[in-house]
């Protein structure tokens, strides 16, 4: 519509979205038969229903290995038309190298999860750049934005001001030495900033800050008012896995969950089978350190010849009191995750399973649909033109009337133009499209024009 409102005359603007129409509904043709090919391979390994259609269609093993096979290669050609991008390691390396709001060490329960499909589908068809967990489960992303959070962060001021302290403790006495490791020179290229995110494209590189309570001055005002604290997101996420089965019987079931706003840092709480937290080593070695640290002071100043009870009631209570920080942290900790799995499920999760294919398949006949009105607009507007110029311009136009930017795939769009019989060529190469009546009568009456046509003339 927006480009719509750019054409001054009304008889070219309703020619305009006529021809929108019919690019949707023929573009929308050419993909059904493939979509519905995803589909009816999807209903045989949905975790909920593809256990019982296998056992009705009574196929060997090898022959639901290559549909599987078939299903995955499928799946990833709309992962790939959808913009999405397989999350690799180092991606994963930086979204994690950060806290925002689940301060629990969440960890996937690799027992749970089956190796084998993913392994195979891999050795057969390699990717690059694959994470080290590829052969359990597999993450696409797409987007990034931004999540802000205002709140006291009473307890986490006070781990950061214990820690801040700590170290400071440790590098007076020098203690830290002991425990430091001698830097490792590294490229530049492998050389990380934790509090921005890039995320590269060709065209341009964006950076998001994070804004974190470890990196935040703690004054007397910081410690008393709300404070926001923010953090990258991976704006679509979806987690692909299959549950581990048994040797007599082997899970066949798929899952494809779709997630939304993701916070990098926080993103355990899309993966697949966590285990349930526990409170960390590092938790441990403070509980029995300050056992030590109190039964040996408790011990020394019992054996002095005049004992303070006051003195030892203090290094009691104050033992006794670190240890309580800790647990009632974890306990702090754990409810906190408790309510972020919830609203993951409730308030980030989109959908899953089939919902989550369809919602795909949209997402890539938008895209197509888009590509298209936007390059046969821009021959429309400026008449011949290169396939470079064409590119140039439909890139320029998306940003001045949309305020994005892109990488547009001109020659995409330009094959479906072609496809179409919309557009030609001179005798140079440069592109021109057919004025817009001879374009609607090119491409035709289609499918769903002559159903709505149908339905006027049953109401009237």
């Amino acid at each position: 519509m927006k480009l719509a409102e750019l054409i001054e005359h009304d008889v070219d603007r309703n020619e305009f979205l006529m021809l929108c129409k019919k690019v949707e509904y023929t573009i929308r043709a050419w993909y059904l038969l493939q979509f519905e090919d995803l589909m009816q391979l999807y209903s045989l390994f949905d975790p909920v229903s593809g256990e019982k259609r296998l056992e009705q269609q009574n196929l060997p093993s090898h022959e639901i290995d290559t549909l599987e096979f078939n299903f995955m290669t499928y799946l990833f050609q709309i992962m790939e038309k959808s913009n999405f991008k397989l999350l690799s390691d180092e991606e994963y390396d930086v979204a994690q190298s950060g806290r925002y709001l689940l301060n629990l060490p969440i960890i996937v329960d690799e027992s749970k999860l089956d190796k084998k499909l993913l392994t195979t589908y891999f050795k057969e068809h390699p990717h690059d750049n694959l994470p080290s967990f590829a052969d359990k489960y597999i993450v696409f992303r797409r987007g990034i934005g931004i999540d802000r959070t205002t709140d006291y962060f009473v307890m986490e001021k006070v781990d950061v001001i214990i820690s801040r302290v700590w170290r400071s403790l440790l590098s007076f006495t020098r203690i830290d030495r002991l425990f430091s490791k001698k830097p490792q020179s590294k490229p530049r290229s492998a050389i990380k900033k934790t509090d921005e995110i890039i995320e590269d494209s060709e065209e341009q590189e964006l950076f998001v800050e994070r804004i974190r309570l470890e990196k935040i001055e703690l004054s007397i005002k910081n410690l008393t008012h709300k404070m926001t604290i923010q953090e990258p997101t991976f704006d679509r996420m979806i987690v692909v896995y299959r549950r581990a089965g048994t040797k007599t019987k082997p899970d066949r079931g798929i899952f494809v969950k779709h997630f939304k706003n993701i916070p990098m840092a926080d993103m355990e709480i899309v993966l697949p089978e966590k285990k349930n937290p526990t409170l960390t080593p590092m938790d441990w070695v403070k509980f029995l350190v300050s056992a030590v640290i109190g039964l040996v002071t408790l011990v020394g100043s019992l054996e002095m010849p005049k004992a303070d009870v006051w003195v030892v009631i203090a290094i009691m209570s104050g033992v006794i009191g670190y240890c309580a920080k800790i647990y009632f942290t974890f306990q702090a900790n754990m409810t906190l995750y408790q309510n972020l799995i919830t609203k993951s499920m409730y308030d980030k999760q989109l959908d899953s399973g089939k919902g989550t294919l369809l919602h795909l398949c949209d997402d890539v006949i938008q895209q197509e649909v888009k590509e298209v009105i936007i390059c046969y607009y821009i021959l429309m507007e400026q008449g011949k033109a290169t396939i470079q110029d064409l590119d140039l311009q439909c890139e320029e136009l998306i940003k001045e009337e949309f305020g994005a930017e892109c990488n547009f795939d001109v020659h995409d769009a330009v094959k479906k133009l072609e496809k179409l019989g919309i557009i030609h060529r001179d005798s140079i190469g440069r592109i021109l499209c057919a004025p817009l009546k001879r374009a609607n009568e090119i491409i035709g009456t289609t499918t769903e024009e002559m159903v709505l046509r149908a339905q006027q003339n049953s109401v009237s």
